[in-house]
């Protein structure tokens, strides 16, 4: 599929060419031409009656298959650009829902794309009814009015099954994780903006070989893998990657996947530091924000930069102390910014910083465990050491173990016939006396 993109830029605000001629590249077109214009959207046609001749005269000469708009585009635009140009009009959500059509896999990724296309399609239906009544054009698709009204009722119809089926998933993944967490498993979610590494420090960590490219929005699927953080019991996935104003259908439609970044003990935020810091703070800034929608900015946040193999040491200490102080200014709950390489195997840093966040988790609490079969000690010490930190044991008639404990296993613990007292501390109110 041959292509003509269209860029225009707000005033004062330069969208990201390179961006969009991935985007396009990752949905599978041949880039023909990018036009590029800055000017305030026009009603009618989004760029300007000037700069759409040009275009039409590209359409003529370069005979794409479609016009693909980086800016978002409203119905009416859209099918006055469709009168004007002849061929087929695409915006940029459009594209990235076609590219998320191309990379699902799993039924709810499947449906939660349908979702979203639907999403996008009711208000494309109703102005081809409009259309219709003004005499302007057939239907949607080449529809009478009459059978575009049945497809809007049948959109309706199937948007409605599919939150149906997507709530039972989002039921059953809600049984797994509070499982997960009575055994005693953190939970850690891999965030960020999509092509930022993801699915490679997640190999790296858990040792796996998921499916890792350098293109956008590889990963649609949600991915959980377990791996080990000293003795604690970790539990690891990776989420869809955000983009830049991400629109709020897509993040409904994804919202059971995005639930896994809601229902986090740790979140790590994922940033290519190779690439320049303009491309860095702007995706930083889209991924707060999409952070900041789901409600999840004051849960602990590692900031981790990826593919520090492929920049210099001097650039990533830079960018370093530049990151940290946007993340002040734009009030995350940072907890450390950890450079990283998963190609290389370079991991010490997050796996010291993993380890001295998980113990602050409001779910650690300090107990005091009593023992009276002295045989049993060992194994209960153990299993501290694996869902906590032991802080101090006593040897006597009983034996007296201070620790902090996660509370969800105190039922583990009792079954294994001590008593458990509460000393009505957390591990973080210590950590930051």
């Amino acid at each position: 599929m041959k292509a003509v993109g269209v860029t225009r830029h707000p005033p004062g605000k330069k969208l990201s060419r390179e961006e969009f001629e991935e985007l396009l590249k990752s949905a599978g077109y041949e880039v023909l031409e990018i036009v590029e214009q800055v000017r305030v959207e026009h009603p009618k046609f989004n760029i300007g009656p000037g700069k759409l001749r040009e275009i039409k005269k590209l359409v003529e000469e370069l005979k794409p298959d479609r016009v693909i708009f980086a800016n978002k585009l409203t119905p009416s635009q859209a099918y006055n650009l469709w009168k004007e140009l002849g061929v087929d009009v695409m915006d940029r959500w459009q594209l990235v829902l076609e590219i998320f059509e191309k990379r699902a896999h799993s039924k709810e990724a499947k449906l939660q794309v349908e979702l979203a296309s639907l999403h996008y399609e009711v208000p494309l239906v109703r102005e081809a009814i409009r259309r219709v009544k003004l005499g302007d054009r057939a239907g949607f698709k080449g529809m009478g009015e009459y059978q575009t009204r049945q497809y809007l009722r049948h959109i309706r119809y199937r948007m409605g099954r599919i939150r149906k089926e997507l709530e039972r998933v989002k039921a059953d993944r809600e049984v797994k994780r509070k499982r997960r967490e009575e055994v005693g498993f953190i939970l850690i979610a891999l965030a960020g903006y999509t092509n930022a590494g993801k699915s490679t420090l997640l190999n790296a960590l858990a040792g796996e070989e998921i499916e890792a490219r350098d293109q956008m929005f590889t990963t649609l699927d949600t991915t959980t893998r377990r791996f080990k953080l000293g003795g604690k019991r970790v539990l690891l996935t990776d989420t869809v990657g955000f983009i830049d104003g991400l629109p709020p259908f897509i993040v409904e439609a994804f919202h059971s996947t995005l639930e896994e970044i809601i229902k986090a003990d740790i979140i790590l935020l994922t940033l290519d530091v190779s690439e320049p810091w303009k491309e860095i703070k702007r995706k930083f800034r889209a991924s707060v924000n999409v952070l900041r929608e789901l409600k999840t900015l004051d849960k602990p946040i590692l900031i981790v930069l990826t593919k520090c193999d492929l920049t210099g040491e001097e650039d990533v200490a830079d960018k370093r102390g530049r990151i940290e102080e946007a993340a002040e200014e734009l009030g995350t709950n940072v907890m450390a910014v950890i450079q990283v390489s998963a190609k290389l195997g370079q991991l010490g840093e997050l796996y010291e910083a993993l380890e001295n966040v998980v113990l602050t988790l409001p779910k650690y609490r300090l107990f005091r465990v009593f023992i009276k079969e002295p045989e049993k000690v060992p194994q209960v010490v153990s299993l501290l050491n694996s869902i906590g930190e032991v802080l101090d044991i006593s040897y006597g008639e009983e034996t007296l173990i201070d620790s902090y404990i996660q509370s969800g296993m105190i039922k583990e613990l009792t079954r294994l016939g001590v008593r458990i007292r509460p000393l009505n501390k957390t591990r973080s109110e210590d950590h930051y006396q």
